[in-house]
């Protein structure tokens, strides 16, 4: 067993994402989760087949999530990837721009200075890197709310609870356009579809099968990277928080917004709300349940 854990866990990339300088005080643990739009790994075949266009040069996000555990109820929170916030030493932007301009170790500073949580953890998967994932465990049980016909996605989906192969899970979590609520919407996918997932890869059956787990960490090799100075007991833990918010023992909430068309000299931008969001914020930065309303991901 320690060797297939360890061979698995091998295979994860590492990163430098803490910040530097002064940084926040909080109760509890938190991991920030990136899903980049990086296409690296990916071939020019499998990037016009599953619909991510060409190399844009510098990774981007494309959801940004923040796994809050503690002594209660875990808390999956989904940041808008176009909040309008100050980037320490960059001035206001969507916060997505945080990445591009500075990576892993700028978009925590960001999420720090603008919520007041200490990042704990860092963990990051692309494009290419999700679709291994999903193939790697068989694919993945969604239920889908609605109709969804995203051409840009590449995805044709009825309403109804269907498998879904790596191909299809990224367009589902990748699709707005077909969504009435937008980015909103998408973010509230993306953590269905991640809980899902790492409930799946979580299971007894694959945890208690080495070969499974060499398997699996085979399969997906290069699919995760982590923070220099996460710990493999430490990622297993955010996984198994993952899968207990998957099964309802948690909450899963986006961060409170007072519009979703903010006119900014950096386009339309989602606005936090003044009195809502840092409410939400404090109550994670004391690890004391959340006031919040959970929404229904």
């Amino acid at each position: 067993m320690i060797w297939a854990v360890n061979s698995a866990w091998s295979n994860v990339a590492k990163v430098d994402a803490t910040p530097e300088g002064e940084r926040p005080d909080s109760e509890g643990r938190n991991v920030l989760l990136v899903g980049s739009d990086s296409r690296e790994g990916l071939t020019d075949e499998q990037r016009r087949e599953f619909g991510t266009g060409s190399d844009t040069g510098g990774a981007r996000t494309d959801s940004i999530l923040v796994l809050h555990t503690g002594g209660g109820k875990s808390t999956l929170l989904s940041i808008p990837r176009d909040s309008y916030v100050e980037i320490p030493g960059n001035g206001m932007n969507k916060i997505n721009a945080a990445f591009s301009i500075g990576g892993p170790k700028l978009l925590s500073q960001t999420i720090e200075h603008n919520t007041g949580l200490k990042m704990d953890g860092y963990m990051e998967i692309g494009f290419g890197g999700f679709a291994q994932v999903v193939d790697a465990v068989g694919g993945v049980n969604i239920c889908v709310k609605n109709d969804m016909d995203d051409p840009k996605a590449h995805i044709d989906l009825k309403k109804g609870c269907q498998d879904m192969d790596g191909k299809t899970a990224l367009g589902y979590v990748r699709a707005r356009y077909s969504d009435p609520e937008g980015d909103l919407g998408r973010a509230k996918r993306q953590r269905q579809f991640l809980g899902a997932l790492m409930g799946k890869v979580v299971t007894p059956s694959t945890m208690l099968q080495p070969w499974k787990i060499h398997s699996l960490g085979k399969d997906s090799e290069g699919a995760l990277t982590v923070g220099e100075d996460d710990s493999m007991i430490g990622t297993a833990r955010a996984f198994w928080a993952f899968r207990s918010i998957a099964k309802g023992d948690g909450n899963s909430v986006t961060v409170p917004v007072s519009s979703n068309n903010l006119p900014t000299p950096v386009g339309s931008a989602v606005q936090w709300d003044e009195t809502q969001a840092p409410k939400l914020f404090e109550d994670l930065k004391a690890d004391r349940p959340i006031t919040v309303q959970p929404d229904d991901s």
